[in-house]
């Protein structure tokens, strides 16, 4: 298994440095064939999406695109695919930020009952209470 940093993540994305681009475009095309062969961690993927919208100002239904793509490319092996996918849901859905969602997935899978929170737009994910 090969671990993917976000930047290879970016490039591949945006575009926005061609050699570095092909290079990441390479990896991906090199192991096509293997399953679960490159591994992106959660962080690498809340890293990627704070990047594509603050600094690329990518619109939320791009992100989108870009998470459901990984989902289901089979050569990627998320962290926490489950998680991830839930988050997707409450990302696609709503005004809350992806990692606010990730979070809220990731702490409902640990077996949490509530995420407490002073963030008044995370209060708009399931199981989520204002202090």
């Amino acid at each position: 298994m090969i671990a993917i940093d976000t930047n290879v993540l970016v490039r591949l994305v945006t575009r926005d440095d061609e050699v570095q681009a092909l290079r990441a475009k390479a990896v991906f095309d090199a192991h096509g064939n293997e399953d679960g062969v490159l591994f992106v961690s959660d962080i690498v993927l809340v890293e990627l999406c704070w990047t594509l919208e603050r600094s690329y100002r990518l619109p939320r239904a791009a992100i989108v695109t870009v998470l459901r793509a990984l989902l289901g490319n089979s050569t990627v092996k998320l962290e926490s695919p489950a998680a991830v996918r839930e988050a997707l849901t409450q990302f696609a859905a709503g005004a809350v930020g992806f990692p606010d969602c990730l979070i809220v997935a990731k702490a409902l899978d640990a077996g949490c009952k509530q995420i407490l929170a002073f963030d008044r737009r995370m209060a708009n994910l399931p199981d989520v209470e204002l202090i």
